[in-house]
């Protein structure tokens, strides 16, 4: 279905390891087969630490959401592109290549194939010298859901003799040649390619892969101009030193070689002009993960690095030019000619500035910032860019929800629609060939099955084909959908589909709109009838292409050989992964025959003309089996004198050479062999027109296919002719009249039992198309479209094709307002793109009124200069109310958007006291930074609490109730931002508290920042536990910032002493006593560093009370009392005298830039009294100015609290 973009025909790079074989197509893919004789039931890993380091020089497989297949018929990889592509035109076995690439993580762009790096995994070699092999068995992937399962037990010398009865027992010999990798016995991986069309070189590159060091250590590079015959070793013209890794070679010139060296050593290109005659070595500075080569100028390269950057060449990798730093793996395409304009046009996914993943375009020599274009102005979500064919898709996911967009033909995007409640949560892009795109969606109800969906030629309106698609997962994790394209013949489909937890296959004829069961054979391989009544009874087949290139696939077909398709399956109620045999049908599917009881590799010879099939077994073989007459008799040939443990075949990829290539070896321990095997003696002559025969394409007898009739040539059965390079398929075509079958119900409609095409309930028939205005007319739906690429003529074609009328006009209803992004949050200062949506109405003649909420408000005269959003940018912060208004002559319709514009919060700083009685309010405020962000919302922890308090204000009272240290944690939401900050408090009973001072020279080491204020709270602390000998856990000091440096000392009872609680008042007047006399005697000290001796002074200004939790009178009453007293008598004295006071000038020296708020530890009402140092006023000022002192309350002084130093706002933008 998909046309050509993975791969180029006639050229072949393989893989090859002990255990693995890997194809690339002129090296951009990469595939494995299995060494089937190997004993090992299972493979040998590398170990954690190299399977790292390889893992991290593959690309990742693009997370689940819109994606598209790597290879396209039938089956494909939507995650592993690079493993799983399989090859077109000449691929291995001859297979017809898939004809698209379809969402992929290997993105080729434009139908161009991608020379991506192969992601396919390494097995080592085992200490023994034996292979290892992949759980499975012999085969070379291992069973997994939608592949094929353990096989059938091999018959062997019954099945040989039944095959040589029924086809006749003389064996026959083809010409071959063995050639063997001598002197690489070590080497377990190797690389290679086959130019073809006539080309006879073929080049090898061997290599010793270390997975304990995850690099290539050794190399050797081979090169045959005989089509491997013989092999010439070419590492003294790479250099003897130089380790190579991977081998490229250009789409358009198959002389262009390209190799790169192993990453791990150095990072350099050889480059060979000559078909890898000759090189010339450059180095890089950059290390390549996998190239994109254009498909139209054999110059031009993508490379992409390991570190997400994308480089561009225009001499073949000679120089590079950086195009982007944070692009999204495997999501870059080249230009498609006839729809870009510019030849060297890139499509890409990055991530720009502002951390979001877009959709950028730009050339390769002009892609600096201000040169890039975004086709599409919002962000997408991350790998979801596709390029293919005449499409361009993209994902947005908003609301939770995600929404699909397609472009054709490069117009504006448009979302695309699928049926109102199918609520998609993945979608495939399996083909967009023939104007149309084929998708699968899993929908919300879906867990392992798709729906398969049919668009028109734009690609915006999709229509259900079939349901419950069976799909399962790849070797990479990719996800595949049981779903094959015959190839040759338009519009015919297989698919295996889940009906009650059975498996069983469908065809249609009709590209979806009808499907049945396949009819199965009449008779066995022994003539015996069949007995298999439909529907009970049918033929079900296995629909997966081969992910291994060297092995034909559970299915294949053949643009060549129209009509010709060969099929593992078994005949049954559903499908089977055990009893399995493999059939054919020579006519589209209609009818079937059954040419092998178990599993076998078939590859069409000579453009179809030949069958070539090989048993697919774990034990050495020497035999293939040809066919002339499409599968009716098979002719048994010998291709070795030896017996080989068979690894895959590769099939000429120049197809009129008739040369087809085995890898394998001949022992546990023998060296990979390569034989060459040559067909051409086994055709007796060149075809001439007797040797050909007509045949007619039908559905059942039903002539008319895709509202045509065809008529094919072929070649006669039995005819051993050579159909030769000058064959071309003639077809004789003719239209058919328009029936029902030719047309498939149009969106929004669903075919019911009577096969008539009715309004789904969600859809309304009368909704006019809201670019329909007044005066103009529009296309109104009859309920049924003609299926796209049906050439039918006359018939029902005028009865279902939509009518033409006049548009009445309608007033507007559903108007719908948001945002870009989905989000109704915003950051002040940026960008914010509304977008106005409007279900029905005259989008001509329809006036839009938005008003921001912010006193602006814009108005259009229609919906044309809002169709790619509304941009508007708010200059503070707060919550809007957004308002869309839209009138028209017929009426009107109002929508509503609550907008939160916030600035992000940079900082929050919790401020607590560092100490709090126990059972009474403390009050505990967050302070944010930038002061004005909007609509904040706060979420407080206390304690061990596991759910928090959630309010809406910077401040809460809270009761601790339990003595000891309480953490209490505070995080601040502000849009998008999340901030945190933990504090601790002691709680108490009661306490006392005093406010220390220090020499003049700590402010000069003073940096203000919280850790050196928690530093030397610890030294101050150590220095009065040492001096007084006062327990740690009695003392607590907390250092205030700004300056001049203050602090103040809590004095806290004695743990277990709650019970005595007169006797541990009594104590802790004591301890009080003690630490005052040592602070009035300059006692205390401590050195900040040598030479700096810093003295800690009792500040003279009040004496805390004890702070006590009971309500009754008691001494410290009095004491407060008096120390109310003293203030005020102090007050008095400095305004009655005006004269200094020396104790004063420890605040003499405040910065009046800081104005440092000294807050209660403990609040019991809200005028809780505050000391505030930039009160404290120069002596100059003193003498004119009164002293503000507040009374102190029965509570400690000072707060743990951060200079209140106006904080800025958020600037705008």
């Amino acid at each position: 279905m998909e046309k050509g973009t993975n791969c180029f025909p006639t050229c072949h790079t393989v893989f090859l390891a002990w255990t693995w074989l890997l194809l690339l197509s002129w090296c951009c893919t990469g595939a494995e087969i299995t060494c089937r004789s190997c004993s090992s039931p299972s493979p040998s890993w590398p170990s954690s630490s190299s399977r790292l380091r390889q893992e991290q020089r593959q690309p990742p497989p693009p997370p689940r959401g819109l994606r598209s297949w790597p290879g396209g018929r039938a089956r494909g990889s939507a995650g592993a592109a690079a493993a799983a592509e399989p090859l077109p035109g000449g691929e291995p076995g001859g297979r017809a290549g898939p004809r698209g690439a379809a969402l992929r993580s290997a993105g080729a762009g434009g139908g161009a194939p991608g020379g991506r790096r192969p992601a396919a995994p390494r097995i080592r070699r085992s200490s023994e010298g034996r292979r290892a092999l992949p759980a499975g068995g012999g085969r070379g992937v291992p069973a997994a859901e939608g592949q094929r399962g353990a096989r059938a037990q091999p018959r062997g010398p019954l099945e040989e003799g039944r095959a040589a009865r029924l086809r006749g027992a003389e064996e026959l010999r083809l010409s071959s040649t063995t050639f063997a990798l001598t002197g690489d016995a070590a080497h377990n991986q190797a690389m290679v390619h086959w130019s073809g069309h006539n080309s006879s070189v073929i080049l090898i590159l061997t290599k010793l892969y270390d997975f304990n060091l995850g690099s290539v250590t050794e190399s050797s590079l081979w090169r045959s101009t005989d089509y491997g015959t013989t092999y010439e070793k070419l590492n003294d013209k790479v250099g003897l030193k130089t380790v190579l890794s991977y081998l490229y070679v250009s789409p358009t010139n198959k002389r262009k070689i390209m190799l790169l060296s192993d990453p791990e050593i150095e990072s350099s290109i050889l480059i060979s002009s000559d078909e890898g005659a000759t090189y010339q070595k450059y180095r890089l500075n950059f290390y390549i993960q996998s190239l994109l080569f254009h498909p139209k100028q054999e110059e031009w390269i993508l490379a992409y690095s390991l570190d997400q950057k994308l480089y561009s060449s225009m001499d073949f990798g000679r120089k590079w030019q950086l195009m982007h730093e944070r692009v999204t793996p495997n999501r870059f395409y080249w230009s498609v000619t006839g729809l870009d304009k510019e030849p060297d046009l890139v499509h890409m996914e990055a991530r720009t500035a502002d951390g979001h993943t877009h959709y950028l375009t730009c050339r390769i020599q002009e892609c600096l910032e201000t040169k890039r274009s975004g086709p599409f102005s919002r962000s997408i979500d991350i790998s979801s860019l596709v390029v293919q064919d005449e499409y361009i898709f993209i994902q947005v996911t908003a609301g939770g929800r995600a929404n699909y967009y397609v472009s054709y033909r490069r117009e504006p995007f448009a979302q695309i629609k699928l049926p109102k409640y199918s609520l998609p949560k993945d979608m495939h892009i399996i083909s967009t060939d023939e104007n149309q795109v084929f998708a699968a969606v899993q929908e919300w109800n879906q867990n392992d099955t798709y729906n398969l969906y049919i668009s028109d030629t734009r690609g915006v309106y999709f229509t259900l084909a079939l349901e419950n698609v069976k799909s399962s997962r790849g070797l990479e994790g990719n996800i595949i959908i049981d779903l094959y394209e015959v190839a040759g013949i338009k519009g015919i489909f297989l698919a295996n589909r889940k009906i009650d937890d059975q498996i069983k296959t469908f065809i249609t004829y009709n590209k979806g709109r009808d499907w049945r069961f396949l009819q199965a054979p009449d008779t066995d391989l022994r003539g015996d009838p069949v007995v298999c009544q439909l529907p009970f009874c049918s033929l079900h087949l296995h629909l997966q292409l081969s992910e291994n290139p060297y092995t034909s696939g559970s299915i294949s077909s053949k643009e060549t050989a129209p009509g010709l398709l060969v099929a593992t399956g078994n005949i049954g109620s559903e499908l089977s992964y055990t009893d399995v045999g493999v059939f054919i049908s020579s006519d589209g599917g209609n009818s079937w025959r059954q040419i092998f009881e178990e599993e076998y590799n078939v590859w069409f010879l000579d453009w179809g003309g030949a069958l070539v099939a090989m048993k697919h077994t774990s034990v050495p073989i020497q035999h293939m089996w040809v066919s002339f007459d499409e599968g009716r008799s098979w002719s048994k040939y010998s291709f070795t004198s030896t017996p080989l443990f068979v690894d895959g075949s590769l099939v000429d990829p120049g197809i009129e050479t008739q040369i087809m290539t085995v890898f394998g070896h001949f022992s546990l321990r023998s060296e990979w062999q390569l034989v060459k095997v040559d067909y051409k003696s086994i055709f007796s002559q060149r075809c001439n027109k007797d040797d050909y025969q007509t045949w007619h394409l039908h559905n059942q007898g039903e002539p008319c296919v895709m509202g045509e009739r065809k008529i094919y040539k072929k070649r006669k059965p039995g005819a051993q002719c050579s159909l030769g390079r000058d064959y071309s398929q003639t077809v004789v075509s003719e239209p058919c009249v328009c029936g029902q079958g030719d047309f498939e119900c149009d969106y929004g409609y669903e075919r019911h039992s009577n096969n008539q095409c009715i309004p789904a309930f969600w859809f309304s028939p009368s909704s006019l198309s809201k670019d329909c205005s007044i005066g103009q007319s529009y296309l109104n739906s009859t309920g049924y479209r003609r299926i796209v690429s049906n050439n039918c003529t006359d018939g029902l074609r005028e009865k279902y094709m939509a009518k033409m009328e006049k548009c009445p006009g309608k007033a507007p209803r559903g108007l719908h307002i948001l945002t870009t992004d989905g989000k109704l949050v915003t950051e002040q200062g940026h960008n914010a793109t509304f977008i106005i949506l409007m279900e029905e109405g005259d989008l001509q003649r329809t006036n839009i009124q938005l008003d921001f909420g912010d006193g602006i408000a814009v108005s259009y005269a229609n919906f044309s200069p809002v169709e790619d959003g509304i941009r508007h940018v708010y200059k503070s912060a707060g919550i809007f109310q957004v308002t869309a208004y839209a009138e028209n002559s017929l009426g009107s319709d109002t929508a509503v958007l609550f907008l939160h514009v916030v600035c992000p919060v940079e900082h929050v700083h919790l401020s607590v006291p560092f100490v709090a009685i126990k059972n009474k309010d403390v009050n505990i405020t967050a302070v944010v930074w930038p002061s004005q962000t909007g609509t904040l919302t706060y979420f407080w922890w206390f304690g061990n609490s596991t759910k928090p308090l959630i309010t809406l204000e910077s401040s809460i009272s809270y009761i601790f109730a339990m003595e000891g240290m309480n953490t209490v944690t505070v995080q601040v939401s502000a849009g998008n931002t999340l901030t945190q900050d933990t504090k601790e408090i002691a709680v108490h009973e009661y306490f006392q508290s005093q406010l220390l001072s220090f020499s003049p020279n700590l402010d000069y080491y003073n940096p203000d920042i919280p850790e050196w204020r928690q530093d030397i709270g610890k030294v101050i602390k150590r220095a009065l536990a040492q001096v007084t000998g006062i327990p740690d856990e009695q003392i607590l000091v907390a250092v205030f910032s700004g300056l001049p440096t203050s602090a103040e000392l809590f004095i806290l009872p004695h743990k277990n002493t709650t019970e005595r609680r007169k006797s541990s008042e009594a104590d802790l007047e004591q301890v009080v006593e003690i630490l005052f006399n040592a602070l009035n005697q300059n006692l205390v000290q401590f050195e900040l560093k040598p030479g700096v001796e810093v003295i800690v002074y009792v500040t003279q200004l009040t004496l805390a009370p004890l702070v006590d939790s009971s309500t009754g009178h008691s001494s410290s009453a009095m004491l407060m009392l008096l120390s109310v007293v003293f203030v005020g008598l102090a007050v008095f004295l400095i305004y009655k005298f005006k004269r200094k006071i020396p104790w004063i000038n420890i605040y003499a020296q405040v910065q009046h830039d800081k104005e440092q708020e000294m807050i209660g530890s403990v609040s019991q009402s809200e005028n809780a009294p505050k000391i505030t140092l930039s009160e404290f006023t120069d002596p100059e000022e003193l003498m004119d100015k009164e002293l503000d002192t507040r009374v102190m309350g029965s509570i400690s002084t000072i707060a743990n609290s951060e200079s209140t130093k106006e904080i800025p706002n958020c600037t705008s933008v």
